[in-house]
């Protein structure tokens, strides 16, 4: 699908009448970066906590499955991966891109599953702080490291008996984490690699054929309601295709520390949405524990330039 087909006949527009494509680029210039980073991670965790809702009917791997289908649908016809001219090597990292894609998002939402959302977030933040503090290598670090560390040592279960927070909803957080910073690195070989944002869409086709049949598995016939599929469609949109799109353009118009630092926000976001949307009161040593997190990313964001 071309512009011109998306914007349709010129002879529609009367002269003198902005068109639709320059009145949204208007608006996001409108809008200063920080503010785009801000509706980035808003869109990330509603998309987050729509999907959260959609548990109590369909298991998180089915969830999975609607996000990342829906979002693979629409990348694929923004961006169509083309595998003309790429070698072996090139299509294996996108491959890997994808399966990390994949396995990051099915281990994140078996988190959610088990843990609050701002938890969840927190300790899946673990894994692109470890990628700026490799970056980094100064000795400061270590008190990040130490911090971040304490956030997730306040919120183990140790000895509780009827927590909410379970050492298997850790346990996934922290695959998730480990895999946004394979993320993290594949994304930066892929798009070296691939034209445009045809490597995303390459990944999110492999994620796809990766988690469809467990998705379709666990989901069954419930997969195809109508209301689960539009629910599914707005998942994919709020935590895929919308930040990702909104993140390029707030890269284009800023510094990438200061991107960083805002994005390290995302945990108490995250917390918040949960509080929100789901009703999920946190308490104060929870709440700590996502501020060492947070402080951590930002100390280790500035250290890394």
């Amino acid at each position: 699908m071309t512009a011109q087909s998306l914007q349709g006949p010129a002879e529609q527009y009367k002269p003198g009448l902005p068109r639709p494509g320059a009145l949204l680029r208007a608006a996001s210039d409108a809008i200063p970066p920080s503010g785009l980073v801000l509706l980035a991670i808003l869109s990330v965790q509603v998309g987050a906590g729509f999907a959260k809702d959609l548990f109590s009917q369909l298991p998180p791997s089915a969830v999975v499955f609607l996000r990342i289908a829906m979002g693979a649908l629409v990348m694929g016809v923004v961006a169509r991966p083309r595998l003309k001219g790429l070698t072996r090597l090139d299509v294996g990292l996108g491959a890997a891109f994808g399966v990390t894609l994949g396995v990051m998002n099915l281990s994140f939402y078996e988190a959610l599953a088990r843990l609050p959302m701002g938890i969840a977030v927190a300790i899946e933040f673990l894994g692109p702080l470890g990628v700026a503090v490799a970056a980094s290598r100064r000795r400061l670090d270590l008190l990040w490291v130490g911090l971040a560390a304490s956030g997730v040592v306040l919120l183990a279960p140790w000895g509780a008996t009827g927590s909410r927070i379970s050492w298997a909803g850790i346990a996934f957080a922290l695959v998730a984490a480990v895999c946004w910073a394979g993320y993290i690195l594949l994304s930066a070989a892929v798009g070296q690699r691939f034209p445009g944002t045809t490597g995303l869409s390459f990944a999110m086709i492999v994620s796809f054929l990766l988690i469809a049949p467990v998705g379709i598995g666990t989901g069954g016939a419930d997969l195809l309601q109508p209301e689960l599929m539009l629910i599914g469609l707005g998942v994919g949109l709020l935590s895929s295709v919308i930040p990702y799109s909104i993140e390029l353009e707030a890269l284009r118009r800023m510094p990438k520390q200061v991107f960083g630092i805002l994005m390290s926000l995302e945990p108490a976001v995250a917390a918040l949405v949960g509080l929100l949307v789901l009703g999920e009161v946190l308490q104060v040593r929870e709440w700590a524990a996502i501020g060492c997190v947070v402080v951590a990313s930002v100390g280790a964001t500035r250290s890394s330039r």
